[in-house]
């Protein structure tokens, strides 16, 4: 149980503790964040980059999606652009992604 505990410290340490984390939820009270997902990159607040496992997920633009709420960092809702907190849009490159420009919600996927 050490070994688990001081490699997580370990992780943190080196990684800042940032972990973008992600279930979607259907319910939009549930919600953290409600996201609109958009087309053009133009358009978005925040260009997201999808990985593979949790342990790849870092900051606010590399998202682990998981299925298991306990797991998450941060719930997200995903509805219209009128009722979204911010606009994202999916990349398929870690370079590309990250915020586009100033935002409230900057911090907030971690």
């Amino acid at each position: 149980m050490q070994s688990i505990a001081r490699s997580w410290l370990n992780w943190q340490v080196i990684y800042g503790g940032s972990v973008g984390r992600i279930y979607q939820t259907s319910l939009m009270g549930e919600a953290d964040v409600r996201v609109a997902i958009v087309d053009n990159r133009g358009q978005a607040d925040l260009l997201v980059h999808k990985v593979g496992s949790w342990a790849l997920a870092h900051g606010d633009a590399r998202w682990y999606l998981t299925r298991d709420k306990q797991e998450a960092t941060v719930w997200i809702c995903v509805c219209s652009q009128g009722m979204a907190d911010v606009f994202i849009h999916f990349v398929k490159t870690y370079g590309e992604a990250g915020w586009q420009n100033t935002h409230k919600f900057r911090g907030r996927f971690r």
